[in-house]
């Protein structure tokens, strides 16, 4: 099966390189132009036509949409969507009918995993939506990942995607104020660091993002203005906007993208300790 990617990012670009050296990308199609990517293409009904399956990698559910709306024309019978943005379950929903009212298939597959781990071809897919079309895309995924989880609905897998995101970026937030403490408290992050290692608390996420606190590197692997459209995305699923964590999360989320961060690593979040 050829595969086309629509968003070339900081992870759908990797995507698109990693699926055009294992010789089955079909096409790409960005908003902002990148002739110079793989298998460029000037419109993404290009992609959508010369593609079996079309891989969306955008930043939110209007741009989902957009996209959808634009290649609806080209999704003809048999075509599979594998929408892999961050999205809120309700949007999935009707995304799923939209494509199935073109007599297409859709499935929701965000996936955890930043940059060094797309680039390792290390991503981890939560799979949603009809187990036989799941089958038939396997094969193409695992090109790109290590794992494809199968989650339940498309539904489901969306939602899966914002609770561990939500876990992450509590995990952080007290990273950074452990972290700062122990700044404060004339500890060095050579000795901070050694001991956190040996903690029952240490986790992949302090291993990952080690180097860059240590260094203060703010070049994004995950920005802060995608961590904030997701908290944002979270507080609207069932009551969640009472979670007294979700809510101190979206709040300094908000200071950080105000003091000009949004751009940066989701790290940046520790500069507001200061």
């Amino acid at each position: 099966m050829k595969i086309g990617v629509i968003g070339l990012g900081i992870i759908g670009g990797i995507y698109a390189r990693n699926y055009d050296a294992s010789g089955v990308l079909a096409g790409t199609w960005n908003r902002t132009p990148q002739p110079s990517a793989p298998h460029w293409c000037e419109t993404p009904e290009a992609v959508a036509a010369g593609a079996e399956v079309v891989q969306i990698v955008v930043s939110d559910p209007p741009a989902v949409e957009s996209v959808l709306l634009r290649i609806a024309p080209a999704l003809s019978a048999g075509k599979i969507v594998v929408q892999s943005s961050t999205i809120d379950p309700a949007s999935s929903k009707r995304f799923a009918a939209m494509v199935a009212e073109r007599g297409a298939h859709y499935l929701e597959a965000p996936f955890t995993g930043s940059k060094p781990a797309a680039e390792a071809r290390r991503t981890v897919f939560y799979l949603g939506g009809d187990v036989a079309v799941i089958a038939q895309v396997e094969p193409i995924l695992s090109l790109i990942s290590e794992y494809r989880l199968v989650i339940g609905t498309t539904e489901q897998a969306a939602a899966l995607k914002l609770a561990m995101n939500l876990n992450i970026a509590v995990q952080f937030q007290g990273l950074c104020e452990a972290l700062t403490l122990a700044r404060r408290s004339g500890i060095s992050d050579e000795v901070f660091f050694s001991v956190f290692s040996t903690n029952m608390g240490f986790s992949p996420l302090a291993k990952l993002k080690e180097p860059k606190l240590r260094s203060g590197d703010f070049s994004p692997q995950f920005s802060v203005k995608h961590m904030l459209k997701d908290m944002c995305l979270a507080t609207g699923i069932n009551g969640c906007d009472e979670f007294p964590g979700l809510a101190t999360l979206r709040k300094r989320l908000v200071e950080a993208e105000a003091r000009g961060f949004g751009d940066e690593d989701y790290i940046a979040l520790i500069k507001l300790l200061r």
